[in-house]
């Protein structure tokens, strides 16, 4: 073995025949995100499966009864925006400075709940609803369906681009020049680049901010909401995995995510002292939030509000 490929060796390079990927704009971003999320938020998560055995069975009587697309993902968000509103806290931003280990959290007036995207081709994307604090459940699924409708009248790219460069403008504003300009050099530079730098100086139009047309989503419906909603239940109708632990995407506080709704066999106690077998219906959740914020006391008003939904499934009809 020569010198040459030692190091090769060594350095655990590519050998003949690897396949190679580089990442792609969409796959830069959210990696960008998330591995600030694993170097700012020391997060703590917890799981449960909560009981939604009556809250399906009125799930399915106001499905028959209305006249929108209501679906149990758009039900979900609902109650998520519900949680934040006893759970104030959740829904914030948080900034740090590590050198000064101080830092502020800022409690946001709207709640824009970014949710998760998966398109046919496998790729997902965060895209924010805007403004749920005050949205009626019809509202809510109106919007959701809205959203899934434009994403396919979007230059998802062009788009992702626009995010990209915004990103960057606000790491220079905050003064991290090095990071600027690192992303910048990596975008239009190397085996690795993603656009030609030629593109750069090109006169563009951008009107529309990269849509199809004027219905395609715009930059601000990918950028930062104020929680994440992820939903696993909806990638595999036989999923048997529960969610332990997702990064919660800074700067946000708080990750809300969910598996699928199945059957359990479970023991039931009956009035009179005795016991049965019988089925429930449970949804895997998980909550994961910034301990930066405080402890556990801070996620206590969100679990007993969805408890209280959960026991008195009935209000969905006043929604």
């Amino acid at each position: 073995m020569s010198f040459k490929e030692y190091i090769k060796k060594a350095s655990l390079a590519p050998e003949e025949g690897d396949i190679i990927e580089y990442l792609s704009i969409r796959d830069r971003l959210t990696s960008n995100v998330l591995v600030n999320s694993q170097r700012n938020i020391p997060g703590t998560a917890c799981s449960r499966e909560a009981d939604v055995t009556k809250l399906w069975e009125a799930f399915q009587k106001l499905k028959k009864e209305c006249d929108y697309p209501l679906t149990f993902n758009s039900l979900i968000i609902k109650v998520l925006v519900e949680g934040l509103k006893a759970a104030p806290r959740l829904n914030a931003h948080f900034e740090y400075n590590h050198r000064a280990t101080s830092g502020r959290l800022i409690i946001k007036k709207h709640i824009d709940v970014a949710m998760a995207v998966c398109l046919d081709s496998g790729e997902t994307f965060q895209i924010k609803l805007h403004h749920l604090e005050d949205k009626s459940l019809r509202e809510i699924a109106l919007q959701s369906e809205d959203v899934k409708l434009r994403i396919g009248e979007t230059r998802l790219k062009s788009v992702m681009f626009n995010v990209a460069r915004q990103r960057m403008m606000g790491l220079a504003a905050k003064g991290q020049l090095i990071s600027t300009f690192s992303q910048f050099r990596s975008a239009y530079f190397g085996k690795a680049k993603i656009a030609k730098f030629s593109n750069l100086f090109k006169k563009k139009s951008y009107k529309n901010s990269g849509n199809k047309t004027r219905n395609g989503l715009k930059v601000d419906d990918f950028t930062e909401g104020t929680v994440c909603y992820t939903n696993w239940g909806t990638l595999y109708d036989k999923l048997d995995v529960d969610i332990t632990y997702i990064p919660p995407l800074y700067p946000q506080v708080f990750l809300f995510g969910t598996g699928r709704v199945h059957d359990k066999c479970c023991v039931f106690e009956e009035a009179d002292g005795n016991f049965r077998m019988g089925k429930k219906k449970v949804l895997p959740m998980a909550m994961i939030f910034d301990h930066k914020i405080g402890g556990a006391a801070d996620l206590m008003p969100f679990i007993k509000k969805v408890d209280e939904i959960l026991e008195n499934p009935e209000i969905i009809f006043e929604w």
